[in-house]
């Protein structure tokens, strides 16, 4: 039976959103957009005791920044709402009780302290996995080892309980994963899940399987850590009498260190001086401010690109693909299976490529907010000048305020130089040869401030003074940027005015004139 595609990303409001669960949010996107379907998102915030206020304003800010806006959610509405888990909390209990009445759970009255003492007994046993099974549970205090009468005593008295499904003893779960294939595990490998904790809230592996069948998904992506809780969600599935209608599922591979050694995580992040969060968070408890890619300087389109990379391939040489794009292109089926490297040095390329592709019109607004934030404002360029220095600088940026910070020196004068700059190209016959244009410049030569008037003045200084042009441009270039590379000087100094040109070489003719 054809339906339409429906996909939902559910993150927990717990901290701010991994890169990892943007990746998971983005793969969601471009196949419900490409199958012409809807991406919801769903807050799955059944456990309170871990949620982080703020946590989920900052998945949504995150998503609309990156362009993965929801067709239904918390904030968009839709026609299965509440889409936030703790407002959908009366329905999960039917689920649980039904379950319960057909024998395929039970209750479960163990305390932390008979849990812990069994997790120990099992341990002295030498079980490798001690855990409440088919096994365990008939020497547990629950609704199948207690007189039935006990059991509604028990729940007449508001005695704290939990609902745990009952795992069949010998019996094989399959499932078909559209990256894996198929995958089978035997159900005396699994425990009892609970599935309805003490404070009448779900667990997760309850609550996603109702919802998911109630707002009718039809495709579960999500990540590989959660394939081992897949065959429970099968038997749910089987036991609520919804397999004809159960999503498929598409376990995405894991993005692995730099190295290739295990899971990316932000210690590792941390380490290597790349952002693990899309955006910038502060932690609420402690106030500890942790970078974002936003905020880095990373362009969204670029993030999404290099995203779409970790994991999937187009099946072509194309790496640049817009959002729209990418969902043209994307499917399922070319998601490989192993875990992919993370390479931030991959990200500065993408970011490097989109920003060139920018025009200088939308550079400028990035220009005019790095000069504001630097308190530069006082300058005295025109529009049509700052737009020249965006162009001249764009080829040497990777983010957008590399513009200012690599070419500082079109708004300020260098108040310093780079000794160990000075010593390699400050010579005395480089001295002299912009002495000599400095005096030229002066008695008000070139007649018009063009670059290419500029460049004849100074050839022909350099020839009257018989040196050559490639000694003179490297200290040329310090007198006037304190800098040892940067974009063409001729078109710098038209950019500067000749005024500013000559009062710099003068400062720097005056400071280095020892040294030379």
């Amino acid at each position: 039976m054809n339906r339409e595609v429906r996909v939902r990303f559910a993150p927990s409001p717990t901290g701010a959103l991994h890169i990892g669960g943007v990746r998971t949010a983005l793969y969601n996107y471009l196949f419900a957009k490409q199958q012409g379907g809807k991406f919801l998102i769903r807050i799955e915030d059944t456990d309170q005791t871990r949620f982080v206020p703020g946590a989920e304003n900052y998945i949504f800010e995150a998503l609309e920044w990156l362009g993965l806006t929801p067709d239904e959610s918390p904030l968009h509405g839709g026609p299965h709402s509440p889409y936030r888990q703790s407002e959908r909390k009366p329905m999960y209990r039917e689920y649980a009780q039904r379950l319960v009445d057909e024998g395929k759970a039970y209750y479960a009255f163990d305390t932390a302290e008979e849990l812990d003492e069994m997790r120990k007994r099992l341990t002295a046993a030498k079980v490798k996995s001690p855990q409440y099974n088919a096994i365990t549970r008939m020497q547990m205090k629950n609704s199948l080892t207690l007189p039935a009468d006990e059991v509604q005593e028990r729940l007449d008295s508001g005695e704290p309980y939990v609902i745990r499904i009952k795992m069949p003893r010998k019996e094989e779960i399959r499932l078909h994963d559209i990256v894996r294939g198929w995958v089978m595990v035997h159900s005396s490998t699994l425990d009892d899940k609970v599935l309805m904790k003490s404070d009448g809230m779900p667990t997760y592996h309850l609550a996603n399987v109702v919802d998911d069948h109630l707002m009718q998904i039809t495709h579960v992506i999500r990540g590989e850590e959660w394939l081992p809780s897949a065959p429970l969600h099968v038997l749910l599935y089987q036991y609520l009498g919804w397999e004809a209608t159960m999503p498929q599922f598409a376990h995405l591979p894991l993005i692995l260190k730099p190295d290739g050694n295990g899971k990316l995580s932000k210690r590792d992040a941390d380490q290597h001086g790349f952002p693990i969060f899309p955006l910038a968070w502060t932690e609420p408890e402690s106030g500890t401010a942790v970078a974002g890619y936003r905020e880095e300087g990373y362009l969204p389109e670029a993030l999404t690109n290099f995203l779409a990379f970790l994991g999937w391939n187009p099946g072509t040489t194309q790496e640049l693909f817009t959002l729209s794009e990418l969902v043209e292109t994307f499917s399922l089926e070319r998601i490989g299976k192993s875990g992919t490297k993370f390479d931030i040095k991959k990200a500065h390329w993408f970011n490097q490529q989109y920003l060139r592709n920018k025009t200088n019109e939308e550079l400028l607004a990035y220009l005019r907010a790095d000069l504001s934030r630097a308190k530069l404002e006082g300058h005295t360029l025109n529009d049509t000048q700052l737009l020249q220095i965006c162009e001249l600088m764009k080829e040497r940026a990777t983010f957008p305020q590399d513009i200012l910070a690599e070419g500082r020196f079109f708004f300020e004068a260098p108040t310093s130089f780079d000794t160990g700059l000075v010593a390699k190209k400050w010579t005395a016959a480089a001295a002299e040869v912009i002495q000599a244009y400095s005096q030229a410049l002066n008695t008000g030569q070139p007649a018009t401030w063009e670059a290419e008037a500029i460049k004849q003045l100074l050839h022909d200084t350099v020839e009257a003074k018989q040196a050559k042009l490639g000694q003179i441009m490297p200290a040329l270039r310090i007198a006037l940027t304190g800098a040892g590379a940067g974009p063409d000087l001729m078109i710098l100094q038209e950019l500067l005015g000749k005024e500013a040109v000559s009062q710099r070489l003068s400062f720097a003719l005056q400071q280095l004139s020892v040294q030379a």
